[in-house]
């Protein structure tokens, strides 16, 4: 999926889209991230970071009414409004038995709360974790062929690029998930209950992530300082992505208390400017310490005895989803 130089300049030219951060924010973590990579990591990646920063918003540019199959399945990527799934624990490691869940959910509330099963659904409630994972090992796969081409001396051009692609599209998720907004019903105006009065005003996620980022001219030179060091070197890396969106979500009432005020609409705010780069330097670290995993895990064969996800007899498989979800 190689990236023509005519389309990213056409991407820079286009409005930015009201929902998700704008290509300066998106442009700013992703060279941050590709910048705190350990002196052990993929360096290549940085001959392709005007690629990368440049391309960063183009999943957006697939969630258009004109393009009405890639919207549908494009849009629930980019959110994660976790109020919605509260009954669902633990989280299911497969897309599609989420999804599963959300409609057996929406059927069983659709009589005694309809209003609540119209919002109990895949478009609202986001499936961004999975899009991240699924991005994360399409990175691992193409480094392996990064690390094949260089074994074998041959010219790694090809694979290089097909690993920086699919940067753009973890960097794209990643960043999102980095935006409180994202990560909560609340991400186009306040819904529900009302009792702080904040706005309902949908505009209130651009003039955030947008307006006020475009009012203070956010750069990676912002983000650096604030880029935690490397992490996540072990562990399960579903679950850190399902932490990582849970402390996102958790600064939402934050971000709409600073609107209240007026601060999105001042560049001197230094409380608003001081949780963009907040968020913005969380997404760069999380996408910097996804990029060096995947290089670390790209340079082992796969495992030969993982147990197949389709065998019907395997111990976890799903007839409704007719495999077995991720294993740890």
């Amino acid at each position: 999926m190689r990236l023509p130089a005519l389309l990213a300049a056409a991407l820079l030219l286009a409005p930015a889209p009201a929902f998700a951060w704008g290509q300066r924010a998106h442009a700013a973590i992703d060279r941050a991230a590709l910048a705190a990579l350990p002196a052990d990591g993929p360096m290549f990646l940085r001959r392709h970071a005007d690629t990368i920063a440049d391309s960063a918003t183009l999943p957006d540019s697939w969630r258009a009414a004109s393009e009405p199959f890639s919207k549908i399945e494009e849009d629930p990527n980019h959110g994660w409004f976790r109020e919605q799934f509260a009954f669902l624990r633990p989280i299911p490691r497969s897309r599609y038995a989420f999804v599963i869940a959300l409609y057996r959910e929406h059927e069983r509330l659709k009589t005694s709360d309809p209003a609540r099963a119209a919002r109990t659904n895949v478009r609202w409630t986001g499936t961004l974790p999975y899009a991240a994972m699924e991005s994360y090992g399409r990175l691992v796969v193409a480094m392996r062929a990064v690390r094949a081409a260089a074994m074998d001396r041959r010219a790694a051009d090809r694979a290089e690029a097909q690993a920086a692609d699919q940067v753009v599209l973890l960097g794209h998720y990643i960043g999102d998930g980095a935006q409180p907004m994202h990560d909560s019903v609340h991400h186009d105006g306040w819904v529900g209950d009302n009792p702080n009065g904040y706005t309902r005003d949908r505009g209130v996620h651009g003039r955030f992530e947008s307006g006020f980022v475009d009012l203070i001219g956010l750069s990676e030179r912002d983000l650096a300082p604030r880029v935690a060091p490397l992490g996540h070197a072990g562990g399960d890396l579903f679950d850190a992505v399902l932490a990582y969106l849970d402390t996102a979500g958790s600064k939402v009432e934050l971000t709409y208390q600073l609107e209240k005020r007026g601060g999105f609409s001042d560049p001197s705010d230094t409380a608003v400017r001081a949780l963009v780069v907040e968020r913005a330097a969380s997404g760069a670290a999380m996408l910097r310490d996804m990029i060096a995993r995947a290089w670390r895990e790209s340079a082992s064969p796969p495992p030969r005895d993982l147990p197949d996800p389709l065998d019907t007899a395997g111990v976890d498989f799903d007839p409704a989803t007719g495999s077995a979800p991720a294993a740890r």
